[in-house]
């Protein structure tokens, strides 16, 4: 048995790893994901780019990190990388900024709410976040919480969310949880969700 033969077994055994994740936990009017789960989807979703001047920079956000601590807001930790008129990438910095969360029915997902840039660690000694790029940092940021979730319900749970209305979005025990005006559990179909 060859190298080859033994690696894609094993390389179809990763792929459906990173694929699959836990089902958000429901209990009573609450619905909670874990952490992990958020990561796992902000992974596959970044690298991501911003164009500007008509192409002639462009903006690299990658390396998500995301830390939920108890209250409202997420800390969410990126690489940035800049790269001006089709030149190779160079680093910048990396990026921390806290932000609130929000639940759009339309995509289904969770959002950064009003995220606010709180640290940059630039990539090399007596490096500066200027203004040129935290403009346009900012405009990827705003355009990415309003478009893009970091994390999005699985249809068949998102449309029995989609009859009730939410209470309150926040973080509690290193979990988003969603509260609802009614017992989302009861709606559910038996052995939709993993516990």
């Amino acid at each position: 048995m060859n190298f080859r033969t033994l690696l894609l077994p094993a390389a179809a055994c990763l792929a459906l790893a990173a694929t699959a994740h836990a089902a958000p936990q429901v209990k009573g009017r609450q619905l909670t994901v874990d952490a992990a789960d958020v990561q796992q989807y902000l992974d596959g979703s970044f690298p991501r780019s911003q164009k500007a001047l008509g192409g002639l920079l462009a903006l690299t956000v990658s390396q998500p990190h995301l830390t939920l601590p108890a209250g409202n807001r997420l800390n969410l930790q990126f690489d940035l990388a800049m790269a001006a008129a089709g030149s190779a990438s160079m680093p910048v910095g990396s990026v921390g900024l806290s932000s609130g969360l929000r639940y759009d029915a339309g995509t289904r997902g969770f959002h950064l709410e009003q995220p606010t840039i709180d640290t940059f660690k630039p990539a090399m000694a007596g490096g500066e976040l200027d203004a040129g790029t935290r403009s346009l940092l900012n405009t990827w940021l705003a355009d990415y919480a309003r478009r893009e979730p970091i994390y999005r319900i699985d249809p068949a749970i998102a449309r029995i969310m989609d009859t009730l209305q939410v209470q309150s979005v926040g973080i509690e025990n290193g979990r988003i949880a969603v509260d609802f005006n009614r017992n989302l559990g009861n709606l559910l179909p038996q052995g939709l969700l993993g516990n």
